[in-house]
Parts: C-alpha cells; structure tokens; sequence
C-alpha cells in the first residue's frame, strides 16, 4: 500500500442496526486503511446496504457504536457537512434524477459554477462535468437527460459525481455494486480509477457480489453474514472457494459450467432481420432446452434483443418472428407483444417490479385474468396458492407472500420477476442481465433456476455483459458487434478470452 500513515482512515466499532423484530446488523466492527482497497461482500440481505447507509447519515445506529475518520469521532446517523469532503459514496440505487442532464445531477451535490455576474457559467459547467465522465470513454452527451441514457452511462455519472472535487485527501470512497451492469471493458476503466484514488492515499470500500472482482482489485475483504462480521482477511490469503464458504456458511462448489445439449432440438423460436436501436437486420433460431448467450459491448444492441424479442422495446421495431412449435405464421415485429413472450428485464428496480405492491401481487399481476370467475371476481383464494406455489419452487426468502417486494434484497426480488415469468409457462424465456447486483449463492440458485427451465424444453435467451452469466449457462453465444452478430460460439469454445476477444473485435 505503501502509505507512512499506519492508522485507519475509517475505523468503526460495536455497530449494530434493528429495524422492528429484524437484526440487520450485530455488534460489527471494520476498518478501512489509506492507501487500501477494502472489499465488503457477504450474501444478500446480510446487512451490507445497511451498514452502507448509516455511514451516509440514511439510517441511525444503535446506541454503543463507535465510529472515526482518521482518529476522529463521528456520529453514525449524522449528516455533516464537515465529513461531506473524507466520506465519498456511489450507492447501488445511484441517487440521479432521470430528467435532468449529467450536468445538473453533478452539480447538485457540488454546486454550479458562476460568472462574475453570479449567472450559472454553463461552458464551464459542461466542460468540468466531461473531463470526469470522458475518463470513462463512453461518450456521454452530458447536456441530454440521464433518461435517455444506459444503464452503464448512469453508472459513470454517479461515480463521477462522487469523484468531483476528490483532492486525495485520507478519506474513504464507497462504492456500492459498481459493476453490477458494466461490461469487461468498461469494469478494466473503472478499476484504474478506483487504483488512482488508492494510489492518492485515499482509502476505498468496495461493495461487491463479485468474487472475480474482489480478487482483482482488492487488499483485503471483510465477510458479513447474518448482520454478523464472520471475518476479515488479506485477499492473498484466500481462494474463491475459501471465500465463497465464508459467504455461505457451508462448503459449496463454485464451479458452474452448462452440461453440453444432448442432442439437436426443433426451434421454439424463429428472428429475420430484426432491427432495432443499433440492431441492423439480427436473426438467429433459438431451440427448445438451449441456453442462448447474447452478449457485446456497450452500444452494440445485444441488449435490446430481448426486448425487441418480447414486444418491449420502446423505439421503432421492424423485422419478422415466429414460434414455430404454435404457428406457422410470421409476426411483424412491431407486434412482438402479441406473442405474450415475458421479459426479465435489466432494470429490476425500474423496470421488473412495483415496489408499493407485495411479493403475491407482484408474482401473480400478469395472471390475473386467469384467476378470474366467469363473473370476472379474481379468485383470492386461487391467486395465494399460486404464490405461495412460486414462491417455494423458486426459493424467495420472504416473510409471506403479503410482504411488500421491497423488503425483499435484491436477489430474491429478482426470483419473483423470474417466477412470474415462468408461471406464464412459455416456450422462450428472455432475460437482460439477470444475476446483476445478487451474490454469489443467489446467483448460483438462478443459474440452476434457469437450468431447469432449459431441461423442460424452454428456450432461454440470456442477454448480459457478464461473462461469468456466459461461461456458466449458455451451450451458444450470439457476440453482436455495431448492431450485426459478429461471432457465434459454441459448447467448449466459449472462453472468457474468446468472448472478449469478440466483442472488442480483436480475434
């Protein structure tokens, strides 16, 4: 780390949260060093985001709990001004306003620069807002609404608003899930950013569900599961294996590759010369029981395919489908919707769930008008054994099907949307980053989730930047490069390297 300064830039002690009769946090004690990237990584719902949010100031702590920046108390709980500088943070939930710019949203936590005059200075707005976003080189037009922007784009601004007006003092940059939607490229840049704030002697705390990226990037890691620190340990010291226990409480194989097809199988689904966004003239078959990974860099399209597979995509749509297995006639694109196909989408938050509604009413809203009586009376009874069905096969840990769906982390909420899905009993199931921001054992429980479903005969488009997602599930992957597949691979050639190779266009 090579820091003269020995002592903690963050230290906290005996700190413990109790939200009603739930203990989201027991006596747990941390410490961040300058100069060190500190990884914070345990299962979901094991109190990570709450720790996270009292140090911001979100959530109080319970009495006892001890906190320093740099030997100095402060109170858990408080937001004050004078620590606004030491303590940095990029949440998973990100805290931008979708209608303003990237301009605005930067300057609402720093301010706006001002002519003599005190009018707003806007060249000099526009030019501080993209020396921090071009850093990224994602080509952010920083003067158009964030609504109109990527996920990953969204990402970028929240980070560079953290990094404005970094001095590199000891403080401490906490990063909530940074990655959760960036691909290989775009990770490898933020990565040499996170490298320059430690090299400054700042100190960084890197909330991940990652295992790649902690061995990667960081110093050491603290574990917590159950509320409780279980450990914390120098990350030389450790294996993916030993860590992945530690987070499980249990021995488990991390290891995760698709069992080859066993045979050829009729298509479920048919794609000619679909265009959409950047999509120029995509078509692909899809069989039954295959596991077909789409994946490509930022911009490519690869993400738009399942929406514009499933009739939910928001921009123009032309081209022909068709599910064989039901018809022989072709459906125009633009008509996608009337195949009744459902989406997992990217945006689980946004896009996937309703967050004032509960588990039940989430899981069962697409089926309503199968749980009606002839009288057009939803049958109440019906619709809570169906939950409660779903809501066992997929494994949601819940307090009942009647708990809002934001109580839920954000694994088992993905488990709903999944779910929900699946009671549609389809012949494609079509999903868009379907393991971002859940960890390790989640994400393991919805490879086979999804394993299954192939086994049923299925057809399962997997469209994700994360080539964990790709290695682990797909027998095929569609690599879309300017808007066009630029590579299929198969079975046992599918690498990381060749993956990467792929959608860089350096084969």
């Amino acid at each position: 780390m090579g820091n003269e300064l020995t002592g903690p830039v963050l230290r906290v002690a005996g700190l413990s949260k109790r939200f009603g009769g739930t203990q989201a946090l027991k006596d747990v004690d941390l410490e961040v060093m300058p100069g060190e990237i500190h990884a914070l990584i345990g299962p979901n719902g094991s109190g990570k985001s709450t720790l996270i949010k009292i140090l911001a100031g979100y959530h109080h702590a319970e009495p006892g709990a001890v906190a320093e920046l740099d030997g100095e108390p402060f109170g858990l709980g408080q937001v004050a001004a004078s620590r606004h500088d030491r303590l940095r943070f990029v949440h998973q939930e990100l805290g931008l306003v979708g209608e303003l710019s990237a301009i605005d949203n930067l300057a609402l936590s720093h301010g706006f620069a001002r002519t003599t005059f005190g009018n707003i200075h806007w060249p000099e707005m526009e030019r501080r807002t993209s020396a921090l976003v071009e850093r990224f080189g994602l080509g952010i037009d920083v003067r158009r609404p964030l609504a109109t922007a990527t996920p990953v784009q969204h990402t970028v601004v929240a980070i560079a608003a953290a990094l404005q007006g970094w001095e590199g003092r000891r403080g401490v940059l906490v990063l909530d899930e940074p990655t959760a939607v960036l691909p290989p490229g775009e990770v490898a840049r933020l990565f040499d950013i996170v490298r320059e704030v430690r090299a400054a002697g700042a100190g960084v705390l890197y909330v991940s569900h990652r295992m790649d990226e902690i061995f990667a990037l960081a110093d050491r890691v603290t574990v917590i599961r159950g509320g409780r620190r279980i450990a914390t340990r120098p990350v030389a010291e450790l294996t993916p294996r030993l860590l992945a226990e530690l987070m499980a409480g249990e021995e488990m194989e991390t290891a995760h590759r698709p069992a080859p097809p066993s045979g050829p199988a009729d298509p479920v689904l048919e794609v000619r010369d679909l265009w959409a966004g950047p999509l120029r003239g995509v078509g692909f078959d899809l069989a039954g029981g295959e596991r077909l990974g789409i994946t490509g860099l930022v911009g490519s399209g690869h993400e738009i395919v399942p929406y514009a597979v499933c009739g939910a995509h928001a921009g123009r749509v032309s081209g022909r489908l068709r599910l064989p297995q039901r018809s022989e006639r072709w459906t125009e694109a633009h008509d996608a919707q009337g195949l009744g196909l459902p989406l997992v989408p990217a945006d689980r938050a946004g896009e996937g769930v309703i967050g004032d509604f509960s588990v039940g009413e989430n899981l069962t809203l697409p089926l309503l008008d199968r749980l009606r009586s002839r009288s057009g009376r939803l049958r109440r009874r019906r619709e809570s054994a169906l939950a409660e069905d779903w809501i066992r096969r997929v494994g949601v840990r819940t307090a009942g099907r009647g708990a809002r769906i934001t109580t839920l982390s954000g694994g088992n909420q993905q488990k709903v949307v999944m779910a929900r899905c699946l009671a549609q009993h389809p012949p494609v199931l079509a999903l868009c980053e379907p393991t971002a921001g859940v960890d390790i054992a989640t994400r393991l429980q919805l490879y086979d989730l999804m394993e299954r479903q192939a086994d049923e005969g299925t057809g399962v488009i997997v469209s994700s930047s994360d080539t964990q997602d790709l290695l682990a599930l797909c027998t095929r992957v569609l690599v879309v490069r300017d808007g066009l597949i630029a590579r299929e691979i198969r079975g046992r050639d599918i690498t990381e390297p060749a993956l990467v190779h792929a959608m860089e266009g350096t084969e």
